[in-house]
């Protein structure tokens, strides 16, 4: 009974994604609906096919500034959660100032960034650090600042230091904050590029979805679309299995959403 629940989930996924594309192309057949107002998973795979180059050019594009933004964001993250878990009156300070910027809609940065940087690349990876690096911040100080008193009492009296206590038992005690705020992070980094590459730049996903659009090739949208969803759903599944092999012993439940 037990390898059969454990291979209904690893199926699962698979089952469910392919019923809503046969539902999707059932409904879009049926109902005679025209292309360019919902194109049905086929002419998606037909204009993927047709597209192949261009959309495998634009999606290497989308992936580095993604991962460009998203390696800035876990540097920058990382310091600034260690700092934020490790002091209170860094805490106090960073706090709210970190929370009003998590606020801004990252699209109102574009703009800016293109009047500094040009149309580009550099824009792309600063607005997937902007909207990327919160998360692994809060995480990381949450990870940090659930380490229970008693056992910094019991440390320090066996003669930590603090820097002791941090390195070798609040960072791991913190890892498995770290590798989930990653999972959520780098699925940000992927809207924060797309965004900017909608806006202002000439090459990525973004930019192609964009083209399409304006001469209302919606299949190519759609498949724009879903090579986005699929990029993010590998990466994501990449810092899953890092965090399980990392992580594992924080994990008692085998069966837990990862």
């Amino acid at each position: 009974m037990a390898v059969k629940q454990s291979t209904l989930i690893k199926v699962a996924p698979w089952a469910l994604t392919i019923t809503l594309f046969l539902v999707w192309e059932i409904i879009c057949t049926g109902l005679k609906i025209p292309d360019y107002l919902m194109p049905a998973p086929s002419a998606i795979w037909v204009a993927g096919v047709e597209y192949a180059s261009p959309i495998m050019m634009h999606a290497t594009q989308t992936l580095f500034t993604t991962l460009a933004g998203f390696a800035l964001a876990v540097v920058v993250g990382m310091v600034l959660g260690l700092a934020v878990g490790a002091s209170p009156l860094v805490y106090k300070a960073t706090y709210p100032l970190l929370v009003g910027f998590n606020s801004i809609p990252k699209v109102a940065f574009v703009p800016v960034l293109v009047v500094w940087f040009g149309i580009g690349t550099v824009p792309a990876i600063l607005t997937a650090f902007l909207i990327s690096f919160f998360p692994v911040v809060v995480n990381v100080a949450t990870g940090l600042a659930t380490l229970e008193p008693e056992l910094e009492d019991v440390l320090r009296s066996l003669g930590a230091k603090r820097w002791d206590i941090m390195i070798k038992v609040g960072l791991p005690r913190s890892l498995p904050y770290f590798f989930a705020s990653l999972k959520v992070a780098i699925t940000l980094a992927f809207v924060g590029s797309v965004i900017s590459e909608t806006v202002a730049s000439n090459l990525g996903i973004g930019y192609l979805m964009m083209s399409a659009s304006s001469s209302m090739n919606m299949p190519l949208v759609f498949a724009g679309l879903i090579v986005i969803g699929v990029m993010g759903v590998v990466m994501y599944e990449l810092f899953a299995v890092l965090e399980n092999r990392l992580t594992g012993w924080a994990h008692r439940n085998p069966n837990a959403p990862g």
